[in-house]
This record gives C-alpha cells, structure tokens and sequence, in this order.
C-alpha cells in the first residue's frame, strides 16, 4: 500500500511542479510561480526515491502508467475539461502496463 500511496504523491508532485512552469510559460503567470513548482519537482523525486524496488528504472516504468491517469486526471480536474474515449483508453492501456511491471512473476 505503500507503494501506491508514494506513486500518487509523486504523480501529484510531477504534474504539480510541471504545470507551475507551463503556467508561467504558457499562461504569463508571474515568475514566483516557479518557486513552489521547483519544491514540488524535489517532492516528488523524494516521493519515488521512497518506493522500495530493487531497480529504480523497473520502479520508473511502473510509476509511468500512474503518471499517465492521473494526468488524464489532472486535465479534468484542474484545467476542467472533460477527458475524451481516447484520453480514458490510453490511460487504461497504460495502467494495464503498469500492472504488467508491477505484478509480473520474476525469476531469479
């Protein structure tokens, strides 16, 4: 449960620290913006720093189905518009990938 709990946070962490840039990239926000979206961005590398793997790109693969939902996710509920079939499809797809990584017997 653990694991999950710090995927989330990092996906939260990630989209949060990213869109303060795209924001005052994009959108003019004021350069302050900046700010809070670097400690976001050193949350989040914190935040998958923390899951307990043997192999950080095995826990970087799995983590990246979890960034893509909850990016579909953040669209809705940040930006307000609606996910369309193949936002919801893609990020289904990817979550099935990520449950692969996750929970795929392992040999040796």
């Amino acid at each position: 449960m653990k694991t999950y709990m710090l995927f989330a946070l990092a996906a939260l962490f990630e989209i949060a620290g990213c869109f303060a840039f795209w924001a005052w990239w994009r959108l003019d926000k004021p350069s302050w913006w900046l700010f809070p979206g670097l400690l976001s961005l050193i949350a989040f590398a914190v935040c998958l720093a923390l899951v307990e793997s043997e192999a950080a790109g095995r826990t970087f693969a799995a983590y990246g189905g979890i960034y893509v939902a909850a990016s579909i996710a953040w669209l809705y509920a940040v930006e307000g518009r609606v996910p369309d079939r193949w936002d919801v499809t893609g990020a289904a797809i990817c979550l099935g990938g990520c449950a692969i990584i996750l929970f795929g017997p392992r040999t040796g």
